[in-house]
């Protein structure tokens, strides 16, 4: 699949919310994030699905959900609702992985699995049939702003391995400080997606600058 590059809306401003976003279109991303935050899992809180359900009514370009929760099987009903047309769950926080990933599905939406940088690839091997997407944690998760760590690029090789011997066209996902200086190296391992929120929202010369530094920095 082509590159695609999307803004995750961790650090925007929440108090003008619907013009960051639109900010985040006009600048040419593919599709937005919302990592969704529970306070248990990881050590932070964010968004409901009303406030992505009431983005989705302004909003073109596809969302996705990143469910840093427990037991996200009780959350995804009301974010495919909400109109996230991927949602994704981390394999450490849940116990029926199988069974959740078959139920996004089952609502219409893509089922991604995402993975701590402590935790192995192997812990996804026994649900590839059901993945839509893996998403490999460049940081550990819970907040904003962290540095890349450049050792789970050995991860997201062994992944596209594992997937194209197997004969599955399964995306892989980054998620966590990427920026110009990071891109490239996610991409010669084998990543498609690009999860940026800081790069973007903080660059000093705006979204679109940002958006368009991340495309020139690809190999």
């Amino acid at each position: 699949m082509s590159s695609q590059i999307v803004a995750s809306v961790l650090g925007a401003d929440y108090a003008n919310l619907a013009d960051e976003l639109a900010g985040l279109v006009e600048a040419g991303v593919d599709a937005v994030q919302w990592d969704i935050m529970d306070g248990h899992f990881v050590p932070n809180l964010t968004f409901g699905a009303d406030v992505v359900a009431s983005a989705r009514r302004v909003v073109g370009v596809p969302f996705e959900a990143h469910l840093m929760v427990e037991a996200p099987e009780r959350w995804v009903a009301s974010f495919v609702e909400a109109g996230c047309a991927t949602v994704i769950v981390h394999a450490e926080a849940d116990r029926h992985l199988h069974r959740t990933l078959s139920l996004i599905r089952d609502l219409g939406a893509h089922a991604g699995v995402a993975l701590n940088p402590s935790s192995p690839l192997e812990a996804v091997t026994g649900v590839v049939d059901l993945v839509d997407l893996l998403v490999v944690m460049t940081v550990n998760p819970g907040f904003g702003g962290q540095s890349y760590l450049t050792s789970m690029e050995h991860k997201v090789a062994a992944a596209r391995a594992l997937f194209d011997a197997g004969g599955h066209d399964i995306p892989i996902e980054v998620d966590g400080g990427i920026k110009a200086s990071t891109i490239g190296g996610a991409y010669r391992a084998g990543a498609r997606r690009f999860i940026a929120g800081s790069a973007i929202l903080g660059h000093p010369d705006g979204k679109a600058a940002a958006v368009a530094e991340l495309r020139a920095a690809l190999p």
